[in-house]
């Protein structure tokens, strides 16, 4: 596996992909935040046709902010196929820089510039990491913090993905990543989702770095995690070592 050349160009045009099903009241304060830490960034929202009145929210800002859209999807579709979306958006847009993230404040908005700046220094894959020394999280459940932490090494053994935090969502992709990643092959969701495209990064030579942060447990709204998205997950692993070894992924 050949690492890639350190690509150096310059991000002109950055794109946060928050994929929402009832997260009404966490739009209503996160949208704002994220717009205002630097003007490059571009938002997506993708709702899947939230009961709760999500996406009248986001058609909203998107009305009063050009720098806001939305698409609505006819139904709780999932995770990673909201990703997916997005990721073919971003590239139709040629957007620079592109990040995955939550809508629920788990993810620290105010991390934003210093991911921007580290994918400025020439990497490729930055990963918002809760499992890297200076990171944590807060008001986690300490079942749901060892989930996260087996499920990172479990998965660093079978694949041999040097990430600490293989499940982070909080990440931001380089456009020769999105390029070069066969994302409309992705096979999972959920957590396994978040697995399958930083081993796809890994494997085919691109520069990834983590760096932590504080990831702070939701006051609003209900996870989304179930058991079908764990089971997942711990499959995913062994179809991704699996098909590494025959080359095709």
């Amino acid at each position: 596996m050949k690492l890639q050349e350190r690509d150096n160009s310059p991000i002109n045009k950055i794109l946060v992909i928050m994929p929402t099903y009832n997260e009404r009241e966490n739009l209503e304060g996160i949208v704002p935040k994220i717009i205002s830490q630097d003007s490059r960034i571009n938002m997506l929202i993708v709702d899947d046709n939230s009961p709760d009145g999500t996406g009248l929210i986001a058609d909203k800002f998107a009305k009063e902010n050009s720098r806001i859209k939305v698409i609505h999807r006819k139904g709780k579709l999932g995770l990673g196929s909201a990703y997916v979306l997005g990721f073919r958006y971003s590239l139709e847009n040629r957007f620079d820089l592109t990040f995955t993230m939550d809508a629920d404040f788990s993810h620290p908005v105010d991390k934003l510039p210093e991911m921007i700046s580290t994918v400025e220094q020439g990497y490729d894959l930055v990963i918002g990491s809760r499992w890297v020394e200076g990171g944590g999280t807060v008001n986690w459940p300490r079942n749901r913090e060892r989930l996260s932490q087996t499920a990172s090494k479990y998965t660093r053994i079978v694949t041999g993905l040097p990430v600490k935090d293989t499940t982070a969502g909080f990440q931001a992709f380089r456009k020769r990543v999105l390029e070069n990643i066969e994302i409309d092959g992705m096979k999972s969701d959920g957590y396994s989702f978040q697995i399958e495209t930083k081993f796809k990064v890994w494997r085919n030579g691109f520069r990834l770095k983590e760096i932590p942060i504080i990831f702070k447990d939701r006051v609003i709204g209900v996870s989304k995690l179930s058991k079908r998205i764990i089971f997942e997950a711990f499959f995913i692993v062994w179809w991704l070592r699996i098909s590494s070894i025959f080359s095709k992924v």
